[in-house]
């Protein structure tokens, strides 16, 4: 049987790009670029609450990865390097490797190196560190939104639960809606060309992955405002068109999780400047309500101009 160490190098180190030093040391040696702040977060995956334990390892690999690029798409940074902390119930090399392929898919996609992490035999779980680069004092927090800024939304959040939904046999979809829905659970694509694009455009984002209006609760807390979504600007019918009951898809696309796209303030007059960022960018971009004054307060409007209160809550590990 492979040693934790054979299985390292067989699977895990790679020629890294923007290192100094990577995998197979005691520590890794990273040169963050001259008037750069570091954006840094760790993510963890489990077995049983994050995946099935059956899950292919290679979408597992690539999703492993691809959350925690998200957290720093959502930061307006650039991601550069990842460590991989690994429990493994076995050392069941085929599985590592497809794994590993998948990670190291994601890794080159996003141009991020793994500088290293640590192995051992315990329940499937693995944890990320990720380490981005942002120029000082550009981040965008989840704390600038101001009343009055437009709240925008990329993507089609709500086709990962969707996805989730059909696979629990909760949801009836068609084959095209469950081939896309499948595909944004298992491969997420973190919108890090849009996050750079975002800088002093943004007044606050996040990425959503646990809800859509369970996230925004995060940047009306931080904020210390409120906010009014406009139902009829949601891209509900994309999710209609996978053969979804239409309480199902509103109740994935309000509070669904998994989704990794970016949610965002900005005021008003930065419009055009979205718009057009999404046609470069050929990334929908939906203008979904506005910030308001009342801290705390999220309310719905109904296409018939009815306001009633919205649960700003997703998912919750405790809940």
């Amino acid at each position: 049987m492979p040693s934790e160490f054979d299985l390292i190098r067989r699977h895990f180190d790679r020629a890294a790009t923007h290192c100094d030093l990577a995998v197979g040391d005691d520590a890794a040696l990273m040169r963050p670029s001259p008037g750069m702040q570091l954006a840094v977060s760790t993510d963890m995956l489990v077995a049983g609450t994050h995946f099935f334990a059956d899950a292919d390892p290679a979408l597992l690999g690539w999703k492993t990865l691809a959350v925690n690029v998200s957290d720093i798409a959502a930061m307006g940074a650039l991601p550069r390097w990842a460590l991989l902390a690994i429990a493994l119930p076995a050392a069941d090399e085929a599985w590592i490797a497809a794994f590993a392929g998948g990670l190291f898919d994601c890794a080159r996609a996003y141009a991020v190196d793994l500088v290293g992490g640590d192995t051992t035999r315990g329940p499937l779980n693995m944890t990320v560190t990720i380490i981005g680069e942002v120029p000082a004092g550009q981040a965008i927090t989840r704390d600038g939104g101001r009343a009055g800024d437009d709240l925008w939304v990329s993507g089609q959040p709500g086709q990962a639960a969707l996805g989730l939904a059909a696979l629990q046999g909760e949801a009836s979809l068609n084959d095209e809606g469950r081939r896309r829905c499948l595909d944004a659970l298992h491969r997420p694509q973190p919108r890090v060309a849009l996050g750079l694009a975002l800088r002093g455009v943004a007044s606050a984002m996040l990425d959503v992955s646990d809800g859509l209006l369970g996230d925004l609760g995060h940047i009306l807390e931080r904020s210390h405002v409120g906010a009014i979504v406009d139902i009829a600007a949601l891209p509900l019918a994309p999710l209609l068109a996978t053969g979804a009951a239409a309480t199902t898809a509103r109740r994935c696309l309000l509070s669904g999780g998994d989704d990794y796209e970016l949610l965002f303030s900005a005021p008003p007059a930065r419009r055009e400047v979205i718009q057009e960022m999404a046609r470069r960018l050929a990334l929908p971009l939906h203008r979904i309500g506005s910030l308001t004054g009342d801290t705390g307060v999220l309310l719905l409007r109904e296409s018939d101009g009815t306001l009633h209160p919205g649960a700003a809550a997703g998912y919750d590990h405790f809940g």
